[in-house]
């Protein structure tokens, strides 16, 4: 049974937006919840609403959110800082830091439970709940401590380690935005990952990975072959990989994964407002089948999280993955 799950991100509603408060973020997460449950898909996001910042509404809080609360962390930043981050090769696409690393990171006050916890509370049922890697996050920060960016990015790692364990949620996912446009950094992003993936408590361990979504945009170049060994030496049940928008080519890489590692495919374009077709998705699944061996796919998802677009057309394309897989797998019987 291949089965189904968003990736993480879902538009804020506008009405969230322009009247914000507890109540209504917990409002709007389970309506995010119940899009997805009536859809059919077996294993929902939170919408990852619990990130919602009243000051930055039109993103999603993927560095920022873990960032900012952690202690031995500068938030406020001047011309030296923005300075000193352009002269750095590391996040290229970002022209000032998220923040200034002045002493040892700790936890400060980051509250992953008090925030999963909220998500459970409304969620129905089984759910998902993403974290940003260490190495994502540690690429964005101006480090003035450690000076060594191996050292910053598993202090990082086991800040999170100690955020995930006891998390009620059925599966913990890992997002990694940044490393498949820096496969030579693999080593380093694996043993920080597996860090965080060693620490989960939950039924089950993913790792999303995609080449990037800003604007609508793919922001890393790189393909999947160059990273198998990466991937094969993460500690994880399943993977989330953004196929949709790849090149054919980029299937022939998937045979070589460990087959103790489920695939989790891209089926819907998130780049795209086309809303994809029962039969389009079918024919994904197809073609990962044929390329990587029947029985290696797990899931099917989006490519990536939602955020970007309208939720007209989120909808549209969360409704469409339980038909595409249902048809796929009723014309193998």
């Amino acid at each position: 049974m291949i089965l189904t799950t968003t990736v993480g991100s879902y538009p804020t509603p506008e009405w969230l937006a322009a009247l914000p408060s507890e109540q209504a973020r917990e409002d709007a997460t389970r309506v995010v919840f119940d899009i997805q449950r009536q859809a059919g898909i077996d294993l929902p996001t939170d919408g990852e609403l619990y990130r919602f910042d009243v000051n930055h509404p039109d993103t999603n809080g993927m560095i920022e959110y873990f960032i900012r609360p952690m202690g031995g962390i500068r938030n406020e930043l001047g011309r030296s800082d923005f300075e000193e981050y352009a002269r750095l090769e590391q996040m290229k696409f970002r022209r000032k830091p998220a923040a200034a690393v002045e002493g040892p990171v700790s936890e400060g006050s980051l509250n992953l439970l008090n925030d999963c916890e909220a998500a459970a509370k409304v969620a129905g049922g089984d759910f998902k709940f993403t974290v940003t890697s260490p190495y994502m996050l540690s690429r964005s920060l101006l480090d003035r401590h450690y000076r060594n960016f191996d050292d910053l990015t598993m202090a990082i790692a086991h800040v999170l380690a100690d955020q995930v364990r006891g998390l009620p949620c059925s599966c913990l996912q890992v997002d990694e935005a940044n490393l498949p446009g820096n496969p030579d950094d693999a080593d380093l992003a694996a043993r920080s990952m597996n860090v965080v993936l060693d620490a989960v408590t939950s039924k089950n361990r993913a790792v999303h990975l995609c080449f990037g979504n800003y604007g609508g945009q793919t922001i890393q170049k790189g393909e999947w072959s160059r990273l198998i060994g990466f991937l094969n030496s993460l500690h994880v049940d399943h993977l989330v990989l953004e196929l949709a928008r790849r090149p054919a080519s980029d299937l022939e890489a998937l045979k070589d994964i460990d087959p103790r590692i489920k695939l989790g495919i891209g089926v819907i374009d998130v780049k795209d407002n086309h809303v994809e077709t029962p039969e389009e998705i079918a024919r994904r699944i197809e073609a990962v089948d044929k390329a990587a061996g029947v029985g290696r796919v797990g899931w099917i998802h989006p490519d990536c999280g939602f955020w970007m677009l309208k939720r007209s057309v989120a909808d549209r394309k969360i409704a469409a993955l339980v038909p595409g897989r249902d048809l796929y797998q009723n014309a193998g019987r």
